[in-house]
């Protein structure tokens, strides 16, 4: 990317902040996962989230456009923008795009193999989900049958029903392309269809507010339901065995039906501030989800006394546009984010499971949280217009206040206890009309300072919520105009004031009187910003220049010049080299201080209404209008080498910048055209890098650690009370002792032999593993090892035992062992097993193998092919030993 198209040192990252649209959600079952996984839109890409714990999982790649609708099966997400149809896997690979509708696509329903779409021309096409053809084309007149809804009731083979806005329903059968009846319908526009757990019966939700369940087959009504609270959004019905029926309206009300009893069961009141976009029930599970278009996701349970449903899960962001950002940690991982929802947020920028929601201001807290609550709540406040807040004693007071638009009353916050605090901070004697501009908290966290329109300054206890003093002496004014700013300095020695009168004015933090100081400023003061750590403050004039006074010296010491229109926020950098500035002109503006210079300037779509820079200099928060996300910006120098230099305003070309996504970007859906990115083969792991190298078998060490010790560990678990047999046992079926159940088929062979005389295997006193052992011809000793390997530490001694012809065993057997233990050294593969199986046998059978010369002459051999491996993998293990020695002592 060139300098002339991007930021010198800002480059976009990611946005936070997005849930969900007013597109309805897709709730899919993921058996190997046995979770179920939702995906929601946010606009051109949507985010996949686990019910379980409601964490993001993965986010799409970028549509060309905002998605209007969605929906899933087993195998894919299937996603509509402008006219066309994406098919997702794993929530983030496409695998399938859809073309052929010549409008804007808003139902999808997969159907079996094939993928049912309809478009805003009234067109419905069948597409075959593999080989993405056409299959099926059908065109409806707008002005007879147009389709708002479409679902496929269970055991109708082929046959989908149509819901229209003329109120009638239509059920046709896609294999053969006709209509198979007409049902007359109710003169009302038909807003959600959804079949019930009954055969037969679909519940068919009206825009007059009518709920109908029908009965299809005989073209009967069985019961009517009157939703009182707006029409009908979305349907669905319990999938646990309740005959329970769960409504949404467009008001954001949830009704539960008992159809039993045929009347409302239970109802949850302002369940979202604005439509239920999606609403359903999860199979065999009493929970329910729902989303809407205020940016929210819920997962609620049904587990209340009434059978109505509590919240369980939330996952939510503004549902009005952020207009004030602020980082509150010196971590700067958490920001507080306050909307024109007039709701107060807690965002997370390393992980989105940790964004909160304080909730929202109300001048009586406990008459908001009331439920049963229709009307709209009467105590809320204002959206918040200024924050200030300090982290030193979070955890025994508030550390967090706000302004709001238009009020003089000035809220307090618990960021330790994520709610509003207890105290609303009133000035005495107050003059009616009179409304706080500018608040700060001091260093300490102690006092909070505010200034107001009539040029008063009070200050209060941020513990106590007391008003403890003012600052002016005549009539208690500070400024004889509004005040535009305070600031405290880091010591809490020094309180500054800038006014409408085009004064700054410096205190004594205790002596509130009379200012020790006073400047006079050639413009008026629209905000102000301080650094405590460098005494800079920064003020950001009327004429859409900024200058900056040191507190210390009291001299102005810079001034900057470059914006096109009204200063909307100032901050400063960490290290306070730089001052980062926006303003109406969408430009976001980098000052270099020590050198008075313009280092970097970029515009962005929409104009910035805040911005904060993170305390540890990583990234740079903005918020925008129309935008309902807090967009972070990477800073470029922490990663790059970049030579800032100074830049003319007047003979640059401004570089305009896209807004972050929420994921890095991609290239467009129409340069990748039909793609298929077919099934990845499942890395398998060989059984033996090379013949040089040692390998081992990968068997937990209790099947050969213990194996010297098997003795000491039968003593250990020895049974307190004597096993005691049954008087009479069931039948069973011989089995083979191993770690898996498998039965002794070895006497289904008798009698397959050619000699005519009948040997029982009873009389024969080698077990089934030396039978197999001595059957082994040609080296070839895989079945033999294999064996093994599934049997357990006890059964392995067992055989090991039963090889010394002392018990029924022969010299031939142990012969053969020793010979699949040689053969097992010899190729490298198992070597542990082998050496804990050689230890046993030479333990167990030390006298045997003494008295017999045979047996002596096969250890041999495999005393000098264990030493050729041991000498083998001696010198490996020193080699490695010493270069990693000497990389340390470099």
């Amino acid at each position: 990317m060139s300098e002339k198209s991007c930021s010198r040192i800002f480059t976009g990252c990611r946005v936070l902040g997005y849930v969900s649209t007013h597109v309805p959600f897709v709730a899919r079952f993921i058996k190997r996962r046995g979770e179920t996984l939702l995906c929601t839109s946010i606009g051109k890409w949507f985010h996949t989230y686990g019910c379980d714990k409601f964490r993001l999982l993965s986010i799409s790649g970028e549509h060309p456009g905002p998605i209007t609708c969605m929906s899933g099966d087993n195998f894919h997400v299937y996603t509509a923008s402008e006219n066309n149809i994406f098919a997702w896997r794993r929530g983030c690979e496409l695998k399938h795009v859809y073309k052929g509708h010549n409008a804007s696509v808003h139902l999808l329903m997969p159907f079996g193999e094939h993928l049912i779409s309809i478009d805003e021309g009234n067109v419905l096409k069948l597409f075959d989900i593999k080989d993405e053809s056409e299959f099926l084309e059908l065109l409806f007149d707008v002005n007879q049958f147009k389709i708002t809804t479409l679902c496929h009731p269970p055991t109708y083979l082929n046959k989908i029903l149509l819901g229209s806005h003329q109120g009638q329903l239509q059920l046709w059968n896609v294999r053969t392309s006709k209509l198979i009846f007409t049902f007359k319908g109710w003169n009302s526009p038909i807003s959600v269809v959804e079949p019930a757990p009954a055969v037969d019966v679909v519940a068919v939700a009206l825009a007059n507010g009518k709920v109908i369940l029908h009965n299809l087959r005989y073209d009967q009504k069985i019961v009517e339901f009157v939703h009182d609270w707006g029409h009908v959004s979305s349907l669905s019905f319990r999938l646990d065995g309740a005959p329970v029926m769960v409504t949404g309206s467009s008001e954001g009300h949830i009704v539960m039906w008992d159809l039993e009893e045929r009347r409302v069961m239970s109802q949850i009141q302002s369940a979202h501030s604005a439509s239920i976009a999606g609403l359903q029930c999860l199979m065999s599970e009493p929970l329910m989800v729902t989303n809407s278009e205020d940016n929210s996701l819920k997962l609620w349970i049904f587990d209340m006394p009434d059978g109505g449903a509590r919240l369980l899960r939330r996952r939510e962001g503004h549902a009005l546009p952020p207009n004030l950002v602020t980082h509150c940690e010196p971590t700067g991982q958490n920001m507080l984010v306050a909307g024109q929802d007039r709701s107060l947020h807690i965002m997370n920028t390393v992980t989105e499971t940790f964004n909160k929601s304080m909730g929202k201001a109300s001048y009586n807290r406990k008459l908001s949280k009331k439920k049963h609550r229709l009307e709209k709540d009467k105590h809320a406040m204002p959206a918040i217009t200024k924050l200030s807040s300090c982290m030193q004693r979070d955890k025994q007071w508030d550390s967090i206040a706000s302004i709001h638009r238009g009020k003089y009353i000035v809220t307090t916050w618990s960021y330790n206890k994520i709610r509003m605090g207890d105290h609303k901070l009133i000035p005495p004697s107050f003059p009616k009309g009179t409304e706080a501009t500018c608040l700060i908290v001091t260093h300490c966290g102690n006092f909070v300072i505010v200034g107001y329109s009539n040029g008063q300054v009070h200050k209060f206890n941020m513990q106590s919520g007391l008003h403890r003093g003012s600052y002016g002496q005549e009539k208690k004014l500070a400024h004889k105009g509004a005040v535009r700013g305070v600031e405290t300095d880091i010591c809490n020695q020094r309180l500054i004031t800038a006014g409408a009168d085009d004064k700054l004015k410096f205190w004594r933090f205790k002596t509130a009187t009379t200012p020790y100081h006073v400047m006079s400023l050639e413009e008026s003061v629209t905000m102000t910003k301080l650094n405590r750590d460098s005494g800079l403050l920064a003020l950001a004039n009327e004429d859409f220049s900024i200058t900056i006074v040191d507190i210390d010296t009291m001299n102005v010491v810079r001034k900057f010049e470059g914006h096109l229109g009204k200063i909307n926020c100032i901050d400063f950098d960490p290290q306070s080299r730089w001052l980062i500035s926006t303003s109406m002109d969408c430009t976001i503006c980098v000052w270099d201080i020590p050198s008075a210079q313009l280092v970097d300037i970029f515009s962005v779509e929409r104009p910035c209404t805040s911005l904060s820079m993170s305390p540890t200099g990583d990234f740079l928060a903005t918020t925008h209008v129309h935008e309902l996300g807090v967009f972070l910006w990477a800073n470029r120098l922490l990663y790059e080498r970049v030579f800032l230099k100074p830049i003319d305003r007047n003979a640059v070309e401004v570089p305009k910048l896209k807004l972050p996504s929420t994921i890095p970007e991609k290239p467009d859906l129409d340069e990748l055209g039909l793609i298929d990115l077919g099934e990845e083969p499942e890395y398998k792991s060989p059984e033996q890098i090379s013949q040089e190298l040692i390998t081992l078998s990968n068997q937990p060490t209790s099947r050969w650690l213990n194996l010297l010790n098997l003795d000491i560990v039968k003593r250990r678990n020895k049974p307190k009370t004597p096993f005691t047999v049954p008087k009479s046992a069931p039948f069973f079926l011989p089995t083979i002792p191993s770690l898996e159940l498998e039965f002794d088929l070895e006497k289904e062979n008798i009698g397959n032999g050619e000699t005519k005389l009948l040997i029982p295997d009873t009389l024969s006193t080698l077990s089934v593993f030396a039978k197999k052992l001595v059957s082994c011809e040609d080296q070839d000793y895989s079945e033999c090892i294999n064996k093994l390997k599934t049997l357990a530490p006890s059964a392995i001694e067992a055989e090991v035992n039963s090889m010394s012809p002392d018990v029924g065993g022969s010299v031939e057997v142990m012969k053969k062992f020793l010979e699949m233990l040689r053969a097992m050294l010899e190729s490298n593969k198992d070597f542990e097993l082998a050496q804990s199986y050689l230890s046993l046998f030479l333990k167990t059978h030390t006298k045997t193998i003494s008295g017999s010369l045979e047996l002596r002459n096969t250890l041999n051999c495999i005393e000098e092919t264990a030493a050729k491996s041991w000498s083998r993998l001696q010198s490996h293990l020193l080699y490695n030993i010493c270069v990693v020695k000497a990389l340390k002592d470099m």
